[in-house]
């Protein structure tokens, strides 16, 4: 009967090193601090878009072609918002990020969401912009832009 083992001898095992979660002193990695950031931002966007008296419908919302951060009922209309939350420094506004070729991509997801939810309202559907900013010290600077497209 023939050895399974090969001319070297029985096979070894490798050790497989444990994985670390993160950097030293078990820090987060990187990309779950941006989405921790993100989440954050989207429930102070959430709080404030609440307190404007819309309710909110969904989030993060995906489909094939992207995702919608919020989708919210504004009296008859649904109201498509996308929130880019940055920690204060020397970058761009958060709302920057947002490109002639992402509101396109917004406006595309809006007529996604609103056809696999029954069509859009009476008042249409307008795509929003909220940027969060958050200081070293102090509270959240949330701007909210309405109808981009």
């Amino acid at each position: 009967m023939a050895s399974l083992a090969g001319p070297a001898g029985p096979a070894k095992k490798r050790r497989r090193r444990p994985r670390s979660r993160g950097g030293p002193a078990g820090r987060a990695r990187s990309g779950s601090r941006r989405s921790g950031l993100g989440r954050y931002g989207e429930d102070l966007a959430a709080r404030r878009l609440t307190a404007q008296g819309m309710r909110i419908l969904d989030r993060n919302w995906r489909c094939r072609f992207g995702e919608i951060d919020i989708v919210a009922a504004d009296a008859d209309a649904y109201v498509v918002c996308e929130v880019k939350t940055r920690r204060a420094g020397p970058y761009e506004h958060p709302m920057a990020a947002v490109t002639p070729t992402k509101a396109r991509r917004l406006c595309l997801l809006a007529e996604h969401w609103a056809s696999a939810h029954g069509g859009p309202p009476p008042g249409g559907v307008r795509i929003d912009v909220i940027g969060v900013q958050l200081p070293a010290r102090g509270a959240p600077v949330v701007t909210h832009v309405r109808g981009v497209t």
